[in-house]
């Protein structure tokens, strides 16, 4: 299967003392175990660059550029980028139509799109909640992964 990893699961691999920092780890190394494709976007990165340099005290990871850069740099060493292509936009446009999104669930149709478009059929993520609308996708939560 091809999954799609979320930006909170990214957010959490830069985070060694959080308390999902290990869940994340685990499942990922596990879907790589079993052959799975695991992959991210640029959306991923975007969203990842925006809370990791916002300030701690903003709900963010408090990191310099220079350091976002540096993770962003060993995520894209790890996972594959799936291409941005002009499907998405069709796609993401269908999805907040159809699904009527309103809001910041904009971003979270976003990853949907780039995952039809791409033939992602999973997405591992700690809010399996915010993609319970999209039956396109199947949304994993980490300690799902056995």
């Amino acid at each position: 299967m091809k999954w799609l990893l979320d930006t909170n699961i990214l957010l959490r691999f830069a985070q060694p003392g959080h308390s999902m920092h290990e869940r994340a780890i685990e499942a990922t190394k596990k879907l790589r175990g079993r052959g799975e494709s695991l992959s991210i976007c640029s959306q991923n990165v975007i969203e990842f660059w925006g809370v990791a340099t916002r300030p701690l005290n903003d709900n963010g990871l408090g990191m310099t550029s220079v350091k976002v850069l540096e993770e962003i740099r060993r995520l894209e060493s790890f996972f594959p980028m799936l291409p941005d292509t002009s499907d998405i936009y069709r796609e993401w446009r269908s999805l907040v139509t159809s699904h009527e999104i309103r809001g910041v669930a904009v971003h979270d149709a976003r990853l949907v799109a780039v995952m039809i478009a791409n033939q992602a059929t999973h997405l591992l993520t700690f809010n399996t909640r915010d993609f319970r609308r999209y039956s396109e996708i199947v949304s994993v939560h980490p300690t799902e992964i056995r």
